[in-house]
């Protein structure tokens, strides 16, 4: 499953990168950036020892 989290992360860091080149409101950067480094800290989290598998 982290391996999961970290493809919409990528997928999401892509947006990010498109959404600056065409100018989008920084609302919208801001809010897929801040997705983005939810998935990578959910991928980190899922990554831990001590959970339950």
């Amino acid at each position: 499953m982290a391996v999961v989290c970290f493809i919409v992360a990528g997928f999401l860091v892509g947006g990010v990168i498109q959404l600056v080149r065409s100018g989008a409101t920084k609302f919208s950067v801001g809010l897929v950036g801040v997705l983005a480094a939810l998935a990578v800290a959910g991928g980190v989290a899922w990554m831990l020892p001590g959970g339950d598998s």
